[in-house]
C-alpha cells in the first residue's frame, strides 16, 4: 500500500496544472492533448507547467448541488483564463460566493475535492481563491 500512495504522489499532473502547448501555432492548452485542437497538428506539443495564476471570465454559484457537494453549498464554479492563455473550469474557494466578480485574479490551490464515504479514499485536486 504503501508504493501505491507514493506512486501516486509523484504523478506532478496531480499536483500542478499541466497542460500542452502547440509548437506549430503556440496556442496553450489545459488538459494537455496530443493533438492540436487549433492547427490539427500531432505530435507537435510540448507539455507546459502553467503558474496558477489568472482571471475569472465567467462564474456560476450553485444553490442546489449534487448529494455529494450539498455540505458546501452554496459555492461557485468559474472559467479561469490563465496567465498563460489556457481556460479551466474550477471552484472558487475560501470566500463568499457573493464576493466574486468577472475580471478578478485567482491563484491556485490545492483542495480537497470529495470523500468517498466515511472510510473512503479522500481526492485531493486544484481549486482556486480570489487573489489578495
Amino acid at each position: 500500500m504503501k508504493d501505491i500512495v507514493r506512486g501516486w504522489r509523484h504523478i506532478s499532473q496531480r499536483y500542478n496544472l499541466i497542460g500542452s502547448k502547440c509548437l506549430q501555432c503556440g496556442e496553450v492548452f489545459f488538459p494537455m492533448r496530443v493533438i492540436c485542437p487549433k492547427c490539427r497538428r500531432k505530435g507537435q506539443l510540448e507539455p507546459i507547467k502553467f503558474n496558477g495564476n489568472g482571471k475569472i471570465m465567467s462564474y456560476s454559484v450553485i444553490h442546489t448541488p449534487t448529494d455529494e457537494f450539498k455540505n458546501i453549498s452554496p459555492y461557485a464554479v468559474a472559467i479561469i483564463e490563465l496567465e498563460e492563455g489556457a481556460k479551466i473550469t474550477s471552484q472558487i474557494v475560501d470566500c463568499n460566493p457573493d464576493e466574486i466578480e468577472i475580471g478578478q485574479e485567482v491563484e491556485l490551490v490545492f483542495r480537497k475535492i470529495r470523500e468517498e464515504g466515511d472510510e473512503g479514499v479522500i481526492s485531493y485536486g486544484y481549486k482556486f481563491k480570489l487573489k489578495q
